[in-house]
């Protein structure tokens, strides 16, 4: 990298990472020798920045809390709203912005002044967000953890919680960050188990950055989002439905319209067939009743018995009010 002031755009966005770098390191991932990297951190420290540097076999550079906020000059109130917009954007899941606002977090709290650090940490004690919807919650600093160590490509270690409540300790190469709604997802390369697994960010605690850095493995999907999604589908039962209804094939369109695992049918111009996919009996049962009509169900067997369930609570619960009734 020749350009000068380029390099030390990058240079200073690789140190804004809260660890160290050593030189060798910086010089490989800028594609310039080690000699150049030290006179690049003397630019930058005479440019104000607090760069810090230790000796010896694991030592390397770090940017150290300060008052200069790089690349941006911000004061002090801009600072905090952009300290506290990332973390309410990283604990709600906000969708396109998820891992880059855990990242960017990250950076802005290494390099904010101690007076700053108070403020950010007190509206975040004393604010309280009111969630939508039901699903776990996500402890940012965790989460900025496990960015750091993604990005830095360094082996985590963490306890972990299995869905069955057994408590293990993992040894992981973290590979990516993936957020799914209201869940988040730690792709990663167990090296216990000699393989890759999907772990629940909500179910894992502790988690602690080793400082072994590894190689990246090639992931056995197009990317973690499909690795993800593969693992989510391998693990839920998926039923398909299949069901005649006694509607016009446009009136049930109209009705379910939005689902787009669902196929419409005309048998005649009173009836037609439906078919869709869902991953639970309720789901499958809701999405008849919805249409308003008369239907018979053809698979998945199971949903008989459901139906059947349902039918009896309602007509229970239809004739519980006139029960005691005096004319």
């Amino acid at each position: 990298m020749t350009d000068t002031p380029a390099r030390l755009l990058s240079l200073l966005s690789l140190l804004q990472t809260p660890r160290e770098w050593p030189g060798s390191e910086l010089a490989e991932r800028l594609d310039v020798s080690p000699r150049t990297i030290r006179r690049d951190i003397d630019r930058l420290r005479a440019l104000g920045y607090p760069v810090e540097a230790t000796m010896g076999a694991v030592g390397g550079y770090r940017l150290v809390a300060g008052t200069a906020m790089p690349p941006l000059l911000l004061d002090d109130e801009e600072a905090v709203a952009i300290a506290v917009g990332l973390r309410a954007a990283a604990g709600h899941a906000v969708v396109g912005i998820e891992e880059a606002s855990v990242r960017a977090l990250g950076k802005l709290l290494q390099v904010l002044p101690s007076r700053l650090r108070h403020r950010v940490g007190a509206l975040n004690t004393a604010t309280v967000p009111l969630l939508t919807g039901d699903g776990p919650t996500v402890d940012p600093e965790d989460l900025t953890v496990l960015a750091n160590a993604v990005t830095n490509r360094e082996r985590l270690r963490f306890a972990y919680r299995a869905g069955d409540g057994a408590e293990t300790r993992r040894q992981v190469e973290p590979n990516r960050l993936v957020s799914a709604g209201r869940r988040w997802y730690l792709v990663g390369y167990d090296l216990h188990r000699d393989d890759w697994r999907l772990f629940r960010v909500d179910r894992l605690s502790e988690p602690f950055p080793t400082g072994a850095r590894f190689t990246p493995r090639p992931l056995p999907a197009e990317d973690a989002a499909a690795f993800v999604a593969s693992k989510l589908r391998r693990h839920s039962p998926t039923y398909t439905l299949e069901a005649t209804l006694r509607a016009p094939a446009a009136e049930v369109e109209r009705r379910i319209g939005g689902y787009g695992d669902s196929a419409v049918e005309p048998v005649d111009e009173h009836t037609c067939r439906l078919r869709s996919r869902g991953d639970s009996l309720e789901w499958l049962a809701m999405r008849l009743l919805m249409v308003g009509c008369e239907f018979e169900v053809h698979r998945p067997t199971e949903l008989h018995a459901h139906l059947r369930d349902l039918a009896g609570r309602a007509d229970r619960a239809a004739n519980s009010g006139s029960r005691g009734r005096t004319d």
